[in-house]
């Protein structure tokens, strides 16, 4: 496993629905990131289609292996690059059933994926008319670290993380739709997960306007310590890399000891509160 990973965030405005498009786009991206040296590059959430797709999800949807997570996978190969993508997964099982997904592609093939846990529906968000939720939260080891995915809202949910980092998580890849009117809230939880699970967070958002919806992109790297290692910039499409060293974690860990200092005994009071809200 490398020590040092090259990380570059890519932030785009997918056209909505049109994945011949998004997925050149994605192409060009790709390239230009290992052009520049990068190791892993982290894409949106739907960036394979964009967010607002309402009722023509269903047609926008593919099964995981599919036609694009296949292409993807040959462009990794030929790159030899890692990436982390969103998209629209359609269950092997019944074509109803929908979920908003994050893909793990490696050089040697698909390494694995993240099912949405938390579902916004409210005010603008309709994520549960469409989506069905996700239940796993799993860490994938790769070459360039032991990766764990969140999606969006799930930041909200700081269990999330700290399951993630407990089950031995290096780095957190939130992938994000988040319009300017949230931009407070995502730019001081990203820094809160980091800082709480003494973790790297690379947090990668849309930018852009869907049906009347504006995505702020502000995507950044955060370190365990909280502070910015790149930022991409607000509103535009931009592609930034920023460079992780793993062995800071041990010299963090020792200065913020949150993982050491945890009490257990209150997450079965947390279980039990939640229970009877």
């Amino acid at each position: 496993m490398l020590s040092e990973v090259n990380i570059a965030l890519s932030q785009i405005s997918p056209k909505i629905g049109d994945k011949k498009r998004n997925l050149n786009h994605m192409k060009k991206q790709i390239k230009q990131a290992k052009e520049n040296g990068a190791n892993l590059i982290v894409f949106p959430e739907l960036a394979l289609t964009g967010y607002t797709l309402r009722d023509t999800v269903y047609e926008s949807a593919e099964p995981i292996p599919g036609p694009s997570t296949n292409l993807l996978t040959e462009v990794a190969k030929k790159e030899n690059i890692h990436m982390i993508f969103g998209m629209v997964e359609k269950s092997q099982k019944a074509n109803a059933v929908l979920y908003n997904t994050a893909v793990l592609l490696s050089p040697k093939g698909l390494v694995g994926k993240y099912q949405k846990m938390h579902l916004p529906t409210h005010s603008v968000f309709e994520e549960k008319r469409y989506f069905r939720l996700g239940y796993e939260l799993p860490v994938f080891e790769t070459n360039v670290g032991k990766l764990g995915i969140i999606i969006c809202y799930d930041v909200f949910f700081p269990e999330t993380v700290r399951l993630l980092r407990l089950k031995g998580a290096q780095l957190i890849i939130c992938i994000s739709a988040s319009p300017a009117v949230r931009s407070k809230f995502f730019e001081a939880l990203i820094v809160a997960r980091a800082i709480e699970n003494t973790v790297f967070l690379a947090y990668v958002n849309l930018v852009g306007i869907e049906d009347g919806l504006q995505f702020w992109g502000g995507s950044r790297l955060i370190a365990p310590n909280g502070s910015v290692i790149s930022q991409a910039k607000y509103d535009d499409e931009d592609l930034v890399i920023g460079k992780i060293n793993y062995g800071d974690l041990k010299r963090i860990e020792t200065f913020v000891p949150t993982l050491r200092d945890l009490r257990p005994e209150l997450f079965g009071f947390l279980k039990k509160q939640a229970e009877n809200l």
